[in-house]
């Protein structure tokens, strides 16, 4: 059976963005207090702005952390567990609501389309008291794939 052989792909915000909007399963990590990084699995998106999108509560910790240090990083991945992957370092802001209302709304629409009826999602995200982490990405790693280096393949 030949052996896959792993890649490294360098690409562009535009490029890593085509990569990531339909990928929603990611791995938020963000830094504690102390030290070290809490890492959190997590349904995100793409915002008309290029940021990546996560719904959250105001009292978890990934929200704690990032309106403490407002940096983040997310590792998308694939719907394959072996697929491609990238990870991506930002700057990470946390918006509670009111002001986190209609940016939920936009998350919403990255992920899943239009939703049925707006008035009843919205008045949802209030009564759960949600909150929005927005992840403006500056670095990110090449798109990787696993598999052999190409000298053992």
């Amino acid at each position: 059976m030949p052996r896959t052989i792993a890649t490294n792909t360098k690409v562009g915000l535009e490029e890593l963005l085509d990569f990531v909007r339909p990928r929603h399963h990611m791995i938020l990590l963000t830094p504690r207090a102390g030290g070290g990084v809490q890492g959190s699995p997590v349904t995100a998106g793409v915002d008309e702005e290029g940021r990546i999108v996560v719904s959250t509560y105001p009292e978890r910790a990934k929200a704690v952390n990032v309106g403490r240090h407002g940096a983040a990083s997310v590792i998308v991945l694939s719907d394959d567990f072996g697929g491609p992957w990238v990870q991506v370092d930002g700057d990470a802001e946390l918006l509670t609501l009111p002001e986190a209302l209609e940016p939920l709304v936009d998350y919403f629409r990255c992920i899943s389309g239009e939703h049925p009826d707006w008035d009843e999602y919205r008045q949802a995200m209030q009564a759960q008291g949600k909150a929005l982490i927005r992840i403006t990405p500056t670095r990110w790693s090449p798109v990787a794939t696993g598999g052999f280096p190409a000298r053992l393949a």
